[in-house]
């Protein structure tokens, strides 16, 4: 752990969500700064560097890794690298967030989360949604026992981007049960308090048939059933480039009420005309929606390293999600009901 009262963090991916982070260090976050940025492609970096005047900038990351003036690093770069930065950040004693999700197999989240605990380091996985107030106040509620014992919970995501090419072969994406789903599955873990035992899974490619003979597996919406370890149920709705909009929304059913967070809409406003028609505006980027909990997020593991306590999302947190969505994506391609063991 550092001792220093203000860490320095370096971003190693300057991605949309890699800005997310940036953007907060450089004015949102208490006793933190942005000391330096990451990336492969020094276009990105020369970019970024013109907008935040960040004092270093590296194309490799394990040059940033040696700087000893650097405390910590936010990892935003494609899945499949995942483990071999946390790995080398772990191994120079730099506190660690990595961006869901955590690796590409249970196996490397083992490895990465070994490391952390070897060399006394921090870990923390972005799951963002935990941090937003909403589904923290629909969080105390659950607990305080609003709506009775929790029943089912049901969770939506659908995202409007468009899939990049690499993205049809699912051996490197695992669709959308990993690429938008394992926010979802995340979030079923949490509000139940309870671990997925069974998920079945089914999906279709009904927005890219142009990709049908060549990546026959490939799908772009996806429903599961899932069954916790204590009985209660759940259900997830997942697609990508749905077009409409982003939209993520939860619905909590107890013995004694019901609980529902989220809408489509960007704004609390109706507009009705001459036209008799009623108009509201669509949710247009998860970047908007969960732009409080992205900053709340970055406090929350600075916070943790200051205060040497456990950061809030784990890197356990981040294995079972990777865990759900290889169980998820093996349901979906098999056409059966996949249990889930507690001991792997």
């Amino acid at each position: 752990m550092t001792q220093h009262t203000e860490i320095n963090i370096c971003l190693i991916g300057t991605g949309r969500a890699g800005m997310i982070h940036a953007r907060n260090l450089i004015s949102k976050i208490n006793h933190a700064s942005l000391a330096a940025i990451c990336d492969v492609n020094p276009e990105n970096l020369q970019k970024v560097q013109q907008e935040l005047q960040v004092a270093k900038t590296f194309t490799d990351y394990h040059e940033a890794l040696a700087d000893d003036e650097i405390d910590a690093v936010i990892i935003v770069t494609p899945t499949v690298l995942h483990r071999e930065i946390v790995l080398a950040a772990a191994a120079a004693k730099k506190d660690i967030f990595c961006e869901k999700p955590l690796a590409m197999t249970v196996a490397e989240c083992d490895e990465m989360i070994a490391a952390a605990k070897a060399n006394h380091v921090k870990l923390q996985v972005g799951f963002m949604r935990r941090f937003d107030e909403s589904f923290q106040e629909a969080k105390r509620q659950i607990d305080e026992g609003a709506i009775g014992s929790v029943v089912m919970i049901k969770s939506l995501t659908h995202g409007p981007s468009k899939p990049q090419p690499w993205m049809f072969d699912i051996s490197k994406s695992n669709g959308p049960i990993g690429e938008v789903n394992s926010h979802d599955l995340d979030t079923l873990r949490w509000f139940a308090g309870s671990e997925i035992a069974e998920i079945y899974a089914i999906g279709g490619n009904f927005r890219s048939p142009q990709v049908k003979a060549q990546y026959p597996n490939f799908y772009d919406t996806v429903a599961m059933n899932l069954k916790f370890s204590d009985g209660k149920l759940g259900m997830i709705d997942g697609a990508q480039y749905v077009q409409y909009g982003y939209d993520a929304r939860v619905e909590i059913l107890g013995t004694d009420g019901i609980m529902q967070i989220g809408t489509q809409t960007k704004y609390n406003v109706v507009t009705v005309n001459r036209t008799h028609h009623s108009q509201q505006t669509a949710m247009n980027s998860w970047r908007y929606l969960f732009r409080n909990a992205y900053v709340a997020e970055d406090q929350a593991f600075v916070d943790a390293i200051l205060n040497d306590t456990q950061p809030v999302v784990t890197g356990e947190d981040g294995k079972m999600a990777v865990k759900l969505v290889d169980a998820g994506l093996e349901s979906l391609l098999q056409h059966r009901v996949v249990k889930i063991r507690e001991d792997d």
